[in-house]
């Protein structure tokens, strides 16, 4: 097997291990696929050559990881000064550069935000991957993260027409952050 179709394999295990992630309401369920994922990937594009979004993503993974944890801004800006540092530096070409947006605004999505924003946010940063993924030409990468668009994309709509009827699909979410962040506030 060549290096290339390693590589490629990598890609189809991330696209096993990513395919169910957004069916998940338990955001601290659907937070350790996504940083299982990211994982995957990120030595997915370190076997093709794509360092930049290879970084880029195994920052996402350890991102991803602390965000359950914390979701102060300090650290927040923390990864996402480490993005803009560390990927950048490895850019090649201009395409290179959705990776590294798609990798802040969903920092950002993570720290700042919950249900059905955060994966409106998430979807935006899909996009940017797989129009890198496409360009790069990362099979696995492509078919997982087109996956993610589509089945984020169905969702928040099925979401999003739940409220619509007075039903919250994120309720125990909603009331377990709700109560974190009251408890985290008393501490201050």
């Amino acid at each position: 097997m060549t290096s290339y179709w390693a590589a490629q394999a990598v890609g189809g295990v991330a696209f096993l291990v990513g395919i169910t992630m957004f069916f998940n309401r338990n955001e601290r369920g659907f937070k350790y696929q996504l940083a299982g994922y990211s994982t995957v990937m990120s030595c997915h594009f370190f076997m093709m050559g794509a360092h930049a979004a290879a970084m880029s993503v195994i920052l996402s993974a350890i991102r991803t990881i602390t965000s359950i944890w914390w979701r102060n801004l300090w650290v927040m800006m923390i990864f996402i000064i480490l993005t803009l540092i560390l990927a950048t530096m490895k850019i090649q070409h201009p395409i290179e550069a959705l990776p590294i947006a798609g990798t802040i605004a969903s920092t950002w999505a993570l720290f700042r935000t919950h249900g059905l924003k955060m994966r409106s946010i998430m979807w935006c940063s899909t996009a940017c991957w797989v129009t890198h993924n496409i360009w790069a030409g990362s099979i696995g990468g492509t078919l997982v993260e087109g996956s993610f668009l589509l089945m984020n994309g169905f969702n928040i709509i099925r979401f999003y027409r739940m409220q619509k009827r007075g039903i919250d699909p994120f309720a125990i979410e909603s009331k377990v952050i709700k109560e974190a962040e009251e408890k985290a506030s008393e501490q201050k």
